[in-house]
């Protein structure tokens, strides 16, 4: 099991969560999504670690950016 925090900005609300937390839930192997939009981020759990490029496309079909940490 894979825990990691992604850093996205734009949320604003429980919507915003919402519709994070519904395309980040779609990516092969996620068993758990829980965003933030107070704190700007989503904790993911996965069976083993995500594709960086499978994650951005999620976050941006939900509207939002994922904030680049390298």
């Amino acid at each position: 099991m894979t825990t990691t925090t992604y850093q996205i900005t734009g949320m604003t609300c429980g919507h915003c969560e919402m519709s994070v937390r519904e395309e980040l839930g779609e990516i092969d192997g996620v068993t758990s999504v829980i965003a933030s939009h107070e704190v700007g981020s989503a904790v993911v759990e996965s069976a083993a670690p995500l594709d960086i490029v499978a994650v951005r496309a999620a976050i941006e079909e939900a509207g939002y950016e994922l904030v680049d940490t390298e």
